[in-house]
């Protein structure tokens, strides 16, 4: 990320955000104690924003005209495409959870880590070694894209969209596809390893997402990445509180909280790798 420019606290970016997002030019705001930094993701670009900025401080026009006439719908469907892979993962976790309703457990059976059967009345599991030997490897990430109810969706695609779309933003497509990948994967099996086989959920890459963009912001500040220290403290007090018999006594049982802190271990040595190698280049 290149820095570009200080504005007061006071000062009203908004419409310089949009037209930014509507000329495709990749930028992050940051709030910091001088002020609000604007931050460009391509030096590319540099001309484009500069011309950009320009005319707003003018006071022209700076939306494209296309834009000014378009409907909320097309500028979400302008940000889904500016972040190609957590759009896919948001669009196969709603798509699986929408089969789900229609097919039911069937589903849940072709993504679980290791097949799933009735067998004399009672629930018998696969091998992940048979499943891998088979050649099924979709299923050491595939059980990210379960979730079993509204409340675990919602939460879920919440945070996939907040960090997910920061990341790919910043960094590119390659690199949220290696944290989905490593993390999903990472998570999955932490979970695994402690014997449980029907689970589900992206929790385990929000908390990878949430490690990454934390140390990121922390090591290597010019790098753009800002995130909330109020809602680190939420998030790892929630992913804590899971854990405690507290949870299950108010209704918040069966959380796969080895995955979450399998996640986030994926994360923050992502995070760590990369914000070093983020220091050393800047």
């Amino acid at each position: 990320m290149y820095r570009i420019m200080l504005f007061p606290h006071d000062t009203d970016t908004r419409e310089l955000r949009r037209a930014l997002w509507a000329h495709r030019i990749g930028h992050r705001f940051t709030e910091e104690a001088e002020g609000q930094v604007l931050w460009l993701a391509d030096p590319d670009q540099h001309d484009a924003l500069m011309q950009l900025l320009t005319r707003w401080q003018r006071g022209e026009r700076i939306m494209p005209e296309r834009r000014r006439r378009s409907t909320s719908g097309a500028s979400l469907a302008v940000a889904l495409r500016q972040v190609p892979v957590t759009t896919a993962a948001l669009g196969i976790s709603l798509l699986v959870f929408a089969l789900m309703a229609v097919l039911g457990d069937i589903v849940v059976a072709m993504l679980t880590i290791v097949p799933v059967a009735v067998v004399g009345g009672s629930l018998a599991f696969g091998n992940l070694a048979d499943v891998l030997a088979s050649g099924q490897v979709w299923r050491l990430l595939s059980p990210v894209f379960l979730h079993f109810g509204w409340m675990h969706l919602i939460f879920n695609m919440m945070w996939l969209w907040y960090f997910g779309r920061q990341v790919e933003t910043l960094e590119g497509s390659g690199r949220m596809l290696t944290i989905l990948l490593v993390a999903g994967i990472g998570a999955n099996l932490a979970q695994y390893a402690t014997g449980t086989v029907l689970f589900g959920g992206m929790s385990g890459v929000d908390f990878a997402l949430l490690g990454y963009v934390w140390l990121m912001s922390r090591r290597a500040p010019h790098s753009g990445f800002f995130v909330p220290q109020m809602l680190v403290v939420f998030m790892l007090g929630w992913m804590v509180f899971t854990m405690t018999d507290m949870a299950g006594a108010v209704g918040f049982g069966n959380v796969a909280n080895e995955a979450h802190l399998g996640g986030l271990v994926v994360g923050l040595l992502l995070g760590w790798y990369y914000s070093g190698r983020a220091r050393r280049l800047h």
